[in-house]
């Protein structure tokens, strides 16, 4: 294992010492831009360094879609210096991510310049290569990552670069930092040094850099054609064992709950707005808060939870990684590459997020990745309501089926819309990950973070929706809704009276849950086939509004309308031939 505890860098004599790391640093600058390549390190040196608890010291790729910015960690400084994350540089790419990077470093004080150990005779000078330009009149510094992991020739080489070029520089295990060599990152960032000429791609320095490549060990996805079944075995079972096991804990619980709390509560309440229709309607009604909204949360908080923190395994452990690259050559038929695949699955969580994280995808295939997130990334809430809406019809093998025909409609809808990547503009891939130990403070992290997003943004949307719903309802629309928009449901074998289900998960996924009204009497008047054709429309029809907007704000409202057309149209065409389908049999 190596490790270092000083600082290298050199005098105006170009002697070599070393900085005693554990002395308080001079002045810091205000602003310190870290750079890397891709799986650098750099959330993982961004977090220890802060001691902001972002929960990314997952070695997956494009895990930073955006800078980030936090207050460098000093508690015995007045001076606020602010630290800040870029995307992980890819070379020779057009991502939006790279130009976020480059664009990022015209306004730091210190570029601190991030490079793999394991990978440091090839990383350290592409990445120069790619910023070198842009550090002319910069003060540079040099954190090498992945210490535990390097060769033990690594602390030799970086001596040597830090001499010639006159950066200070540190070795450093960025997952697990030490308090030495934090101080040590410290004390190199306030002793960066100005870049005050060009720097050249032939210097000695960079040619002689003799520290042997360590690479993962192989595992079963390398191992081709073995490797493909394995990618789609793990990505199955990253979805379906949480989701199995969600459903299992919800039906569990709701009769418990339904007997202890609801029904009570419900009775209590129906008494005391008696003499308030609109108010009753609205808390204990059809589409109630209390009586449906309590489904919301019964069913799609255990999936949002298990999923958030299956995902989070995934990227920890680096298997994500391993899938990816595993996967690259299959998504190629549909239009995505293997890179694409991280979005897609974050889509599984929220539709959002996997959007924005679409900005690391290349130009040639950003938009095949957000058509795909929209139309077959089921959300974590769709999964919760759909998985909620199968379970009151009694039918919960259903949701195997419908999972599995997203993923394959969801692939026929993107290669029939972008068509397949042709292998000569396919940006390459880095070196597959190394598989770790995930951090238990990072999965805490993450599982904190998905529960406050559902509290405090899914499940007041959803609340809302259920008082519009509510007001509609007791407003008497309803009927004139059902009976105008349901009339064009007969097309399908659907009853009329599910068009609110429809309409408003085209707002929100979660909308679905509407349709669980009166407690489920509706979806068991239907038949299983007909629960189906609805909750695969309901779904597909659209993205929801917020993923909508999100598109128009990264590509534009032109292609955000062009892909809700897109969707409508596969929708209304896979809807039909299933809907054909179900009445065969």
């Amino acid at each position: 294992m190596l490790m270092s505890n000083a600082v290298y860098a050199t005098t105006p004599s170009n002697a070599i010492h070393a900085v005693d790391s554990l002395h308080a640093p001079p002045s810091l600058p205000q602003t310190v831009v870290m750079v890397g390549l891709e799986s650098s390190g750099k959330s993982a040196l961004f977090r220890q360094l802060t001691g902001h608890d972002v929960g990314d010291e997952s070695n997956f790729r494009g895990s930073t879609i955006q800078c980030r910015v936090s207050q460098l960690h000093q508690p015995d400084k007045k001076q606020n210096t602010f630290l800040v994350d870029t995307p992980g540089i890819r070379l020779q790419s057009d991502s939006a991510t790279t130009q976020m990077a480059l664009k990022r470093l015209q306004s730091a004080d210190v570029v601190l310049l991030v490079v793999r150990g394991t990978h440091f005779a090839s990383e350290f000078p592409a990445l120069l290569a790619a910023v070198g330009g842009q550090l002319l009149g910069k003060s540079v510094t040099l954190v090498v990552t992945f210490a535990d992991r390097a060769d033990p020739a690594l602390s030799r080489a970086v001596k040597k670069i830090s001499a010639q070029l006159g950066w200070p520089a540190q070795i450093v295990n960025a997952r697990d930092i030490s308090n030495v060599q934090r101080a040590g990152v410290l004390a190199s960032i306030a002793l960066a040094s100005v870049v005050q000429k060009p720097i050249e791609p032939n210097l000695p320095a960079l040619k002689k850099i003799n520290v042997p490549i360590v690479q993962p060990k192989p595992t079963v996805f390398e191992i081709q054609p073995l490797g493909v079944v394995a990618a789609v075995i793990a990505i199955v079972l990253m979805f379906a064992l949480p989701v199995m096991l969600a459903y299992w804990f919800s039906q569990w619980a709701q009769p418990l709950i339904d007997d202890w709390a609801i029904t009570p509560l419900v009775n209590t309440l129906s008494a005391s707005v008696a003499n308030a229709p609109l108010l009753q309607d609205v808390l204990v009604g059809r589409f109630g808060v209390i009586t449906l909204g309590w489904y919301s949360f019964l069913w799609a908080f255990p999936v949002v939870v298990l999923l958030g923190i299956s995902v989070a395994l995934s990227e920890e452990t680096g298997l994500k990684d391993h899938i990816t690259s595993t996967l690259d050559m299959p998504l190629r038929r549909i239009g995505l590459s293997g890179r694409d695949l991280i979005p897609v699955l974050t889509g599984f969580g929220c539709n959002v997020v996997g959007v924005m994280q679409s900005r690391a995808c290349s130009a040639c295939t950003r938009k095949s990745c957000v058509s795909l997130i929209g139309f077959g990334s089921a959300c974590s809430y769709q999964i919760g309501a759909s998985l909620s809406l199968f379970g009151s019809a009694e039918a919960p093998h259903l949701f195997v089926p419908y999972l599995g025909l997203l993923f394959i409609v969801g692939a026929l809808h993107t290669r029939f819309w972008h068509g397949a990547l042709p292998q000569s503009i396919a940006q390459p891939l880095p070196d597959r990950a190394f598989l770790q130990w995930p951090s238990f403070r990072a999965l805490i992290w993450r599982l904190m973070a998905v529960t406050k997003q559902f509290l405090f943004q899914a499940m007041p949307i959803f609340l809302l929706i259920c008082v519009v719903a509510a007001l509609v309802q007791s407003l008497g629309w309803l009927d004139w809704i059902s009976s105008t928009i349901g009339s064009a449901l007969i097309i399908f074998n659907l009853p009329d009276n599910v068009a609110i289900g429809v309409i408003f998960s085209a707002v929100r996924k979660d909308g679905l849950l509407l349709l669980n009204q009166d407690d489920g009497v509706l979806l068991r008047s239907l038949s299983a086939g007909s629960v189906f054709v609805l909750v695969w429309l309901s779904s597909t029809l659209t993205a929801c509004m917020v993923t909508l907007y999100t598109v128009m704000r990264e590509l534009g409202a032109k292609f955000a309308a062009l892909l809700a057309l897109r969707q409508l149209a596969t929708a209304l065409v896979s809807t039909l031939i299933i809907s054909w389908v179900v009445r065969l049999f």
